[in-house]
């Protein structure tokens, strides 16, 4: 694990294991250290910001979005279906598409397509033309998926070079992209900016921020080429020692796969990472429509309202990692689940506006490290590792399939802040199967300690 204070990640200071390990590091001649790679994690780091930008520019506007197509919770559902689709549609491709042009030139040409959807659905909200919101919203989803694995690919071989886990700080830059996008959303609904002024801007700063960004990733070659001076003791090191032996392989490719789908604790592990997932997107879905029409607010407290659940999960993303490796993962998980169904439950019932937002504060903080947490877990075994983190993404990454028109439908039968208590269902669920992401013993088990 991690701490906050990772000398190659923006925004990290003080010391660590790690920070005192880098020089030495460097002395030895690990390629992790060098200015390069230092440059390559920045920019890393900047595409994930940018990346949660242009999403939260979206969904912060949601609001507004859904009064100008006139939409129903059901249809609103139903659009934001369309997005999660193109995502899912282009995930299965996007190896290929990396592989053929390098992480830089996938991410710069995904998130221009990202950002071309973005334009095509802002001024089909502006013209109250459903089927050209539509094709926008296909573009921003096949632009997104594809962008998120370029990034993530990029950010894997950058962490290999660095010589230790530095993944989870990327991830919290894109929540502080969607935390300075509400941001930004909050004052411009204010000031009745249309969305289809707000969105191009905003997105063509953007596109123009990951231009500048991935001049520094990594040299196509080096993005493929696996980091055999990995220091001892990390988890690439681990891989290449354990694959010298062939009696400890596992299988590959397709039967590989299928033996994953077969396992019970992979399963479990989905079990919590879906559970994460329908908690965490249901927010990013609802929560600022729930605001303004649960307590009859404006537009800009609804932007309020999806910037105060993103900070809470920012702050416990950035310090969660503390805890785990001070308490370990299962009763961290226990903790976080509380934490989201209290919140959850407050924000659903309670009258008083601002109760109701320290309930989206917990529900935030509750979210932040189910599915991050749940990717560990499933790559305890590096020999299985892709196999198990593939079922485990596709089960949590269902959530963001069936979530959103699932509690549409709810909502427009029982209201947006009803249909939302539906959550404290796979809450339960991923709570009482916490214990499937214990870490691995010496023989396979889940080990009793965290």
């Amino acid at each position: 694990m991690t701490t906050p204070h990772d000398p190659d990640v923006p925004g990290a200071g003080g010391t660590s294991t790690a920070a005192s390990a880098a020089p030495q590091a460097a002395q030895q001649g690990v390629p992790g250290t060098t200015r390069a790679v230092r440059a390559a994690s920045t920019a890393v780091f900047v595409v994930f910001v940018l990346n949660g930008v242009n999403f939260a520019s979206w969904a912060s506007r949601m609001p507004a979005i859904r009064d100008g197509l006139g939409f129903s919770p059901q249809s609103m559902g139903l659009l934001l279906l369309v997005a999660s689709v193109g995502s899912l549609l282009a995930l299965p491709l996007s190896g290929l598409v990396v592989e053929r042009l390098g992480a830089r030139r996938t991410v710069m040409a995904f998130a221009m397509l990202n950002a071309s959807g973005l334009v095509v659905a802002s001024v089909g909200v502006a013209v109250v033309q459903v089927w050209v919101v539509t094709l926008g919203l296909v573009l921003f989803g096949v632009g997104t998926g594809v962008w998120d694995a370029a990034m993530n690919l990029e950010g894997a071989a950058v962490e290999q070079r660095l010589g230790r886990t530095v993944m989870p700080r990327y991830h919290a830059g894109f929540s502080f992209g969607t935390m300075a996008a509400a941001g930004v959303a909050a004052v411009v609904a204010a000031l009745h900016v249309p969305v289809v002024v707000h969105l191009p801007v905003v997105v063509a700063l953007s596109t123009v921020g990951v231009a500048l960004a991935v001049r520094a990733f990594l040299p196509a070659a080096d993005e493929r080429t696996p980091d055999v001076a990995a220091p001892q003791g990390s988890l690439a090191r681990t891989a290449v020692d354990t694959a010298a032996d062939p009696s400890t392989l596992a299988p590959r490719g397709a039967r590989g796969a299928l033996a994953a789908w077969g396992e019970s604790r992979t399963l479990l592990i989905g079990l919590v990472v879906l559970a994460a997932a329908l908690t965490e997107g249901s927010a990013n879905d609802w929560v600022s429509l729930a605001v303004v029409d649960g307590f009859g607010t404006s537009h800009a407290v609804g932007a309020v309202g999806f910037g105060v659940f993103v900070t809470a999960m920012t702050a416990m993303r950035l310090f969660g990692t503390l805890l785990l490796d001070r308490f370990g993962r299962v009763l961290v998980l226990r903790l976080t689940a509380g934490l989201a169904l209290v919140g959850l439950l407050l924000f659903c019932l309670v009258g008083p506006l601002w109760l109701a937002l320290l309930g989206v504060v917990l529900w935030g903080a509750g979210a932040a490290l189910g599915f991050p947490v749940g990717m560990s877990a499933a790559a305890d075994d590096p020999l299985r590792a892709a196999a198990r983190v593939s079922v485990v993404s596709t089960i949590g990454y269902s959530a963001f399939l069936a979530g959103p028109p699932l509690l549409g439908l709810l909502a427009d039968a029982v209201g947006y802040r009803n249909a939302l208590l539906a959550i404290g269902v796979p809450i339960v669920l991923g709570l009482l199967v916490t214990s499937a992401a214990a870490p691995l013993s010496e023989q396979g088990r889940p080990s009793t300690g965290g």
